[in-house]
Formats: structure tokens, C-alpha cells, sequence
């Protein structure tokens, strides 16, 4: 029987095929990694405020005008009744509390040299978090959020949403981002090359890091660490929510570095 209850963002049905929320599948990709037993219970967005306060999880982001910003994972472990509720300390907890379970340390020894600076306004809020003890990964953690939400915009449009709840789910997206409405969010053809222009030089940075071990597809060759899930976990959501075209192009930017760590990561991308 599984131990852990990882609470997701449930979109259009099948959820299973949908799911594309990034923190979420940062904690997908640690859960397969260390193989420990659990369940996913799928929140709609109209119900994610609820949940997370009925489970005793007080808002880990702030929206620009102070008010809180409730969003998933967490998780919820009956054997030790501990519930965590923030994508890096859930990563954490499972470091330190299954050390030896699955794949083993997911926090390896490593330097993640890569700081994303751009002029882009970032339109959703960032967590501000305690490194955990691991610096080089929460360091890491911040700018790649940093560097995807940036250029989020791009997948903003083809977010599966369900149907059901369409309208309130855009609704919360606009209060989220602090636009006037839903059209703000989409982009003219001449934007949005611009966008992926940006996009592409963005990831190029981070693909030198990628690089310099030429054993790959990981950064450190051919074992998986969490450096590589919170890259992963971005990559998850651009192929559900991209054109074809487009996600095929960022699957060839930079000699296919990118769409070769997205596909070595299948291994970790079971849906329980």
C-alpha cells in the first residue's frame, strides 16, 4: 500500500496524458527516482487553495501585492505523518528520509554553474525557499524557474485545461499574472519568434552545462540527479503545451541536448 499521497494539477481529461504542471513533475521525477510507494491525487486548479489548506500547507509563493498564492505539489507521507508542501523541500525530505532508496542520492556533489539574467519580467511569482542544505541545487532550482517562466508565455496558450472549469481556471491564470484579461497572454506571430529567439539563446547558456561531461545525457554523465528532473520537469510541460513544430525545434536547439535529457527521463516518468 502506498505511503505517499503526491497531490498534482489535474488539467483536461485523461489527467495522465495532461499533466504538465513543472513543480509537480519535478516531484514526479524525485518519487520515481528513490521508487518509494505512492498514490497521485489529481486537484482541479478551482479546488488547489482548499486542498493545500485543508492539508495544514500555508501558501509557499507571494503575488506581487502581498496576497498569498496557493499552487501544487505537495505531498502527504503516512508513515512518518509528515506533509511538505514546496517541489525542492519535497526533494529534500525524500533525500533525507529514504537516503538509500531507488536510485540512491539525489543530491550528488556537482557544480551548476548557470545564472539566467534577462530583461524579460518573470509574470509569475517565484518561491523563496531555504536551500535545504543543498546550495548548489536550490541556487540552480531559482534560476532555471527563473529562465523557463520568462519565456512561459509561450506555453501559456496551450495549457490543456478542462473544460469544466475553463473559465475559472483562466480566470485564476489572469489574477496570477496581474493581466487585464485572457487575450494578454497571447502572442502576435511576430512576438512570439522573438520570444522563442530568446528562448533559444536562454537555453543555450544552460546547454554548455549540459556539454561539459560528454558521457550524457545528464549532467553528470549517465546518472540522474535533481539538477537534472528541475530541467526535465520544464521540458514536461513544453511538450504538452508547444506547437509540434515548436517543441520539435527545441528538441533540435543545440545539438538535441534537450530533447536527449527529456527522453532519457522517461525511465522517471511513470504516472501512478
Amino acid at each position: 500500500m502506498a505511503s505517499i499521497v503526491f497531490y498534482d494539477i489535474a488539467h483536461k481529461p485523461p489527467v495522465s496524458e495532461s499533466c504538465c504542471s513543472p513543480n509537480p513533475w519535478k516531484t514526479r521525477l524525485a518519487l520515481n527516482f528513490k521508487g518509494v510507494q505512492y498514490s497521485t491525487s489529481w486537484v482541479g486548479m478551482p479546488d488547489i487553495s482548499k486542498v493545500r489548506q485543508g492539508l495544514g500547507q500555508p501558501a509557499s509563493r507571494k503575488f506581487a501585492n502581498g496576497s498569498d498564492f496557493y499552487t501544487l505539489p505537495v505531498i502527504q507521507d503516512t508513515a512518518t505523518n509528515v506533509t511538505v508542501g514546496d517541489s525542492f523541500d519535497i526533494a529534500v525530505y525524500l533525500q533525507r528520509t529514504y537516503p538509500d532508496s531507488g536510485g540512491g542520492d539525489l543530491f550528488p556533489a556537482q557544480t551548476l554553474d548557470y545564472t539566467f539574467v534577462s530583461s524579460y519580467e518573470i509574470p509569475i511569482p517565484l518561491s523563496k525557499r531555504d536551500d535545504g542544505g543543498f546550495p548548489e541545487y536550490a541556487r540552480f532550482n531559482t534560476n532555471i524557474d527563473a529562465a523557463f517562466s520568462a519565456h512561459v508565455q509561450l506555453m501559456v496558450e496551450g495549457i490543456p485545461l478542462d473544460p469544466a472549469t475553463i473559465d475559472q481556471t483562466k480566470a485564476e491564470f489572469v489574477r496570477r499574472a496581474g493581466v487585464s484579461s485572457w487575450d494578454d497572454f497571447i502572442l502576435t506571430r511576430e512576438a512570439r519568434e522573438k520570444l522563442m529567439e530568446s528562448f533559444q539563446s536562454t537555453l543555450g547558456d544552460l546547454a554548455k552545462l549540459f556539454l561539459q561531461n560528454s558521457d550524457g545525457p545528464f549532467l553528470l554523465g549517465q546518472k540522474a540527479s535533481y539538477a537534472d528532473f528541475i530541467v526535465g520537469a520544464w521540458l514536461r510541460m513544453a511538450q504538452v503545451t508547444l506547437p509540434k513544430q515548436e517543441w520539435e525545434e527545441v528538441r533540435c536547439w543545440h545539438g538535441s541536448v534537450f530533447g536527449q535529457l527529456h527522453d532519457a527521463l522517461d525511465v522517471y516518468a511513470g504516472i501512478k
